[in-house]
Order: structure tokens, then sequence, then C-alpha cells
């Protein structure tokens, strides 16, 4: 049986460093090639020593696919393309493919200029990465080889994220990446329409979350940042440089205009300015709202919103600033929180999800003093707000996604596995289809049934009705006799009389026989005629021959009788009949 195999090297049952490898129809594909915000170690990119020991991964891999910019979804290409060594197509969108050299150029700089860490990929290698990518369109149905064929749908997420489907003959996947169901305030909601796959394999981040109505969580937000700027105290508002930063921009903007207020509001410099000329450039990928006004006014081109000195920091009285990145590892987010950890005024808003190992991390699990770099203890008096404004799923937008799909199975990655459980079951009982949730290295292998489309003959459907059987119904399977006919990867039922005529064959007939021995003192023509006898009163509505060369025809069943002068008494009834035979008859 076909069968199709998935892997996570990133990913499974853990958030961050998705990479995920599917073989389908005799290809392999990588999904993502993330990195982990978590670890400075190996532990930091996927294994890639678990596609192949020693050599490239051009020979194994038929393409690697990457769903948006994120670095836990792309912060390993570089590292895979050109130190471990692929050569074949990487496919993303156009916004991706913009938008993920700006962020793996300043991940590297953190990295190698800043920590001066080695054994890391070059700005050169980051550049000879992405001349491989090949850009696609939303809906756009790309052919990677004579078998192979992917196809993007709408994500929401950030710009550019997109959901794929890949599909090999009959056989499909669909791979979410991060995805999400409820539009925002710059993005619409993901959608995919019902391509029933064998295997959907989704996101759980927030498997067991049920997010509070937006508006609440927004109006909660604006709240805690008025009442600290009033007080004098200063916000810190950690974010990754696209996606919830523009968010959260245009939410402050519109309050900050609505209401008058002067205290500055900053974001970190150079790579959202970047973002939001993408966000620019991009348009079409935001919502319905945001194209609209963008006649008028472009939404992120914001009045109250300023580019950020790292002097800043330092200034006397309330400000609030947005800076990078979203979990507090690295970077001028980290810079920033050291200075105003220590005053109790001061308030630290997380927006978002933190991965284990990270400063957020720790923070936000109550933690109130932290061992920096140097041995060196910081005490964490300012407040600390968790407020989800993340653009992920949550369990109802992942129910809502497989009511979309239909798929046949579910594969759950980029989670946690005590939430991916509770998920797993939820799944499993509403749906009544089969959820896994492989770690990482682990291989889950799903046996698929293929259908094998068939094109059926007018003739032989026309034969079919002028029996009198019941009408064709979908849901009512029923059997059809014919000649299957395969040609040029096509195949055919038809009529045999059509199939010989096509195929320029001339009829033969198949003849089965068998022989019966009884005992019987009469003549073998008393026999025969005995035989003939009985069954004129059994078999009523057929005709039946006694035919002068010494033989009864039923149909196309021929009966002779005969013995040996040495046995007159043992008679060997020879019944012989055609492959059409009516079994009733037989029987």
């Amino acid at each position: 049986m076909p069968d199709i195999k998935v892997t996570p090297l990133g990913a499974g049952q853990d958030v961050g460093r998705s990479c995920i490898l599917v073989s389908i129809g005799g290809k392999n594909i990588m999904l993502d090639c993330g990195m982990h915000m978590g670890y400075n170690d190996d532990r930091r990119f996927p294994d890639f020593s678990y596609v192949t020991q020693n050599g490239r991964l051009t020979e194994f891999l038929d393409c690697v696919i990457i769903s948006h910019f994120h670095l836990d979804h792309c912060g390993a290409l570089p590292y895979m393309s050109e130190m471990v060594g692929y050569d074949g197509p990487i496919y993303m969108t156009h916004p991706t493919k913009a938008i993920c050299p700006i962020l793996l150029e300043d991940f590297r700089k953190i990295t190698v200029d800043k920590k001066g860490e080695t054994n890391f990929f070059t700005s050169q290698m980051i550049k000879d990465c992405m001349k491989k990518v090949v850009p696609l369109n939303l809906h756009q149905t790309v052919q990677v080889d004579e078998e192979l064929e992917i196809k993007a749908y709408y994500a929401g997420h950030v710009l550019g994220a997109a959901m794929f489907q890949i599909k090999v003959g009959s056989e499909s996947v669909v791979y979410t990446g991060d995805y999400n169901m409820t539009p925002d305030r710059h993005l619409g909601a993901a959608w995919i329409d019902k391509c029933r796959p064998d295997i959907l394999i989704s996101e759980s981040t927030y498997a067991t979350t049920i997010r509070d109505s937006k508006r609440c969580r927004e109006r909660d937000f604006l709240k805690k940042v008025h009442e600290t700027v009033e007080r004098g105290g200063k916000v810190l508002i950690p974010v990754f440089a696209l996606g919830r930063a523009q968010e959260l921009c245009i939410l402050l903007e519109t309050f900050w205009e609505r209401m008058n207020l002067k205290a500055p509001i900053y974001f970190s410099t150079g790579l959202t300015e970047k973002a939001n000329h993408y966000y620019k450039l991009f348009i079409t990928w935001t919502n319905q709202k945001i194209r609209k006004t963008f006649v008028q006014r472009n939404m992120f081109e914001f009045k109250h919103i300023k580019a950020f000195d790292r002097s800043y920091a330092d200034n006397p009285g309330p400000m609030v600033v947005f800076a990078t990145p979203g979990m507090l590892h690295a970077g001028q987010s980290l810079q920033i929180f050291k200075k105003w950890a220590g005053n109790e005024k001061n308030m630290l808003i997380m927006p978002g999800y933190c991965v284990q190992g990270t400063v957020g991390h720790k923070i936000l699990n109550g933690q109130k003093k932290l061992e920096m770099e140097g041995r060196a203890t910081l005490d964490v008096k300012l407040q600390v707000e968790y407020m989800s404004f993340s653009a992920h799923a949550d369990a109802k937008g992942i129910m809502q996604l497989i009511r979309m799909a239909e798929p046949r199975n579910m594969l759950l990655v980029h989670g946690e596995a005590k939430k991916m459980e509770f998920l797993k079951d939820k799944i499993e009982q509403e749906f009544s289809i089969s959820c896994y949730m492989p770690a990482n290295g682990e291989t889950t292998t799903v046996v698929t049934n293929p259908s094998v489309p068939v094109d059926i003959s007018l003739n032989l459907l026309k034969r079919e009705m002028a029996l009198g059987g019941p009408l064709p119904d979908a849901k009512r399977p029923r059997t059809m006799h014919g000649t299957l006919i395969m040609k040029d990867n096509s195949l055919r039922l038809v009529s045999p009389e059509q199939a010989l005529k096509e195929l320029g064959l001339s009829e033969h007939q198949l003849r089965f026989t068998c022989r019966v021995q009884l005992h019987d003192p009469h003549s073998d023509t008393d026999t025969l005629g005995r035989i003939y006898t009985h069954l004129k009163s059994v078999l009523k509505s057929y005709s039946i021959q006694h035919v002068p060369d010494g033989t009864v025809i039923v149909e196309s069943i021929v009966i002779k009788v005969t013995s040996s002068a040495e046995e007159p008494n043992l008679k060997v009834i020879l019944l012989s009949w055609s492959y059409q035979v009516n079994k009733h008859v037989m029987n």
C-alpha cells in the first residue's frame, strides 16, 4: 500500500526550529528550515545528518518550502543550503523572499558581529541562498517536476505567510506553517478550500487556548500603557520587527491621536523602517480596510511613532518603546530591559509567545532575579504583563481549519507535548480521524488509499442502463463489467467489443471443462436423456437443446456422456462452458 512519511527535524513536540521532512509518492520535501531561539549551541539548527550523514542534501531533497519569514521557520536556510549543501529549488511567496534576507542579515549581525560567534553563515551565503529561491503567488499551482506540484494559500499571521498543498498523483499533504483564523487590524484570516488532503500538518502553539475577545484585550492593553505613562513610567514592548509590531503600532497611533497624548512612542530603527516599506510594497497582502484607506493615507506612515536611538533609553519622563526581538533573548529589547528593570514605575508588556530558555520566558514565569552575562544578577522590579496579541490560531481556529480542509489524517507540530495531547484527543473525538504528534527525529507513516480516476465509455453506460439496473449513485458503488484500457497515463473502461476494435485484436473464446463421474447401469444415450429431462424441469426459463450428435446444450454450456468398454456402468459426464456463463445456470 502507498504511504506518506512525516519526520520533524525541528518543531516536533516543541516550539521553534520548524523543519519537517515529508516523503510522498517517491518525492522528499523539506517544509521550513528554522532556528531555535532558546539555544546558542548545535541545537540551534535542525539535525540535517538525519537526511544524509555525508554529502550534500541536493540528492535527497526534491524541494524546500518556506512558509513565512520568521526566523524559527527560515533562520537555518543559509546554513542548510550553503554550509551543509543544497542546490535545488526553495519556494516561498514574494513578500517572504523580500523580507527573509533582511531578518537573516540582522540575525547574523547580532550573532557574529556582536557576540563574536564563528561557524556561522556569512552575508554572501545569505545572498547565494536567496538566488535559489523561486517566488510564487497565492493559488498558483507550481509544477516542481512532472509528478510533484505545490500550491500556496493565504495564512494571515504575518505579511506573505502561506499554507502549502503538496501533491503527487492523487496523494496530498497540506502544511499550515503558522496561521491565524481571525483577521486583525492589518491582515486577513487564513483560508483554504475543501482540498481533503491525506494529512493536514498544523501548528499547535496555542493548542489549549481559546482566546477571549480581541476588543477586550486591546482595551486592556491601551489602559495599561496609558496608566503607566500617566504615572511617569516607561513601557517596553518587545516585538519581532514584522507582524505583531505593525498591529500594535496601528492600535497605539489611533489611541494617541484620539486622546491627544504627548508622551513619545519609539520603534527600534533600521529593521522596522524596512519592514514598513515592504508593507507598503505588498499592500495587496493586507486586509480590505487598509487597502481601502491606502488611497487617502498609508496606515504604516505613523505620526506619533518615531525612530528610536539607544541614548533615548536614559531620557527622563514617560515613553513607550517597541524594541526587537520579541522574546528578550538578545538585541535592543534586552539592552533596554536591563536599564528599566529596576524601577517599579516601569512596565514590560509581552505581546506574544516566549520559547523556553529565553529571558522573556523566565520573566513570564515570575523570576525576580536573573543571571546575566558575566555572572551579574539583575533584579526585576518593573511590572510584567502578558497579553497575547499572537497571530497564531487558537484551539478554536485549528478546529475551524480542519472543518474547512476536511483532511483524512491530522498531524500536529510547533507546540508543547502536553497541550498537543489535549488537542489530539479533541480532534480524534470530534472528527473521527487519526491525529499524530511525532517528536523530533520520529517518523509517522500514514497509509493512503489513493483513488484512481477511470473514464467510462458512454456506450458501456448505456448498455448497463438498458439492462435495467439501478441508476448510478455516488454513495452506492456497483460493479460494472468491461475492459480496462491503460493508454497515455489514463485509464478507460470500455465494452470488450470496443476494446478489440481499438486495439485491432480478434476475439478468442475461453472455455472451461470439468469431468464428473457417476455410476449408472443405463446406456450413455439414456443417461444423457435423463439429464436433459431433469434440466428441462429445473431450468424452465432457459433454452435447452438435445442435439443429434449426442450433446445437451444449455446456453453456452455443453454436456456429453461417455463410458469405457471395461466399465460400462461408470459414466463420465463432460461439462464445458464459456467464461461469460450465467451464474444461476452453473449453480
